[in-house]
């Protein structure tokens, strides 16, 4: 049967979900509930003028990194899956 793998699958990317939400509750990225709501609101002029720092771009290339690397990992289990169950 196939469904070893997918447990597996969602047991990895439940383990993975887990390590990143402890990592926001450790930095504190959900401390300021009432200012959050507003900040779509407001026009930071400051930034306007700045181009993307160097950790930025770095951090925008680490996430399509991962968004391609779950992709190609899903699609991965799904194809080991189907080969496995018809063989």
């Amino acid at each position: 049967m196939y469904f070893p793998y997918f447990i597996a699958y969602i047991a990895i990317g439940f383990t993975i979900t887990l390590i990143v939400f402890f990592w926001a509750l450790k930095t504190g990225q959900f401390q300021d509930q009432q200012r959050a709501r507003f900040l779509p609101l407001e026009r930071d002029l400051a930034s306007e003028g700045e181009g993307t720092s160097r950790w930025r771009q770095c951090e925008i290339y680490l996430l399509f990194f991962l968004a391609c690397t779950g992709l190609v990992s899903s699609g991965a289990v799904l194809v080991f899956a189907l080969i496995s169950y018809s063989g």
